[in-house]
């Protein structure tokens, strides 16, 4: 059984923890590199309690610890990077553990997080993150029925595909 829970300032180093398997998970994508202390910083970590826009989910399945998203909300146009509209949800970041991937929990996680928020929706991808790539179209174009836009963006602001889409109120 999927639970998608919000995760309490409380349980913030459980999160610092899974950010630890996803930063490895995808640094042969992306390049991070490991401190001199063996850890993969996230610079925004505290930020998911301060800052209102923020929205930490960890997921269980079965009640053991299976991954989590983090989920900005109504982030202002100036802040976003392919979408139009005065204010746009963003996946920040998504990470199921291995164990649990091809499942459909990421699918089921990706529409829940969806419904919940409507609006506009920005998710984007690091240009070497093919599996990644290849997920988000297919999850969206399912949750869209294809109607949605990707752009291919290579400037300041971001290297890579972005999809974006509404989900209706």
């Amino acid at each position: 059984m999927l639970e998608i829970l919000r995760v309490p300032y409380e349980d913030k180093m459980i999160l610092n923890s899974l950010i630890q398997f996803y930063r490895y998970d995808s640094s042969e994508f992306d390049g991070h590199e490991l401190t001199n202390h063996g850890v993969y910083l996230y610079k925004y970590l505290d930020h998911q309690w301060t800052d209102d826009y923020r929205k930490p989910f960890y997921l269980k399945i079965n009640g053991e610890l299976a991954g989590f998203v983090l989920v900005l909300t109504d982030v202002p146009k100036e802040y976003v990077k392919a979408s139009t509209s005065t204010q746009t949800n963003v996946i920040s970041d998504f990470f199921i553990m291995r164990k649990f991937r091809n499942k459909g929990y990421g699918k089921e996680v990706a529409h829940f997080i969806f419904n919940t928020y409507k609006g506009i929706w920005e998710v984007r991808q690091t240009p070497q993150n093919r599996p990644a790539k290849l997920f988000w179209n297919k999850v969206i174009n399912e949750f869209t029925g294809g109607k949605y836009e990707e752009v291919i963006l290579n400037n300041e602001s971001w290297n890579g595909p972005v999809q974006v889409f509404q989900m209706k109120e």
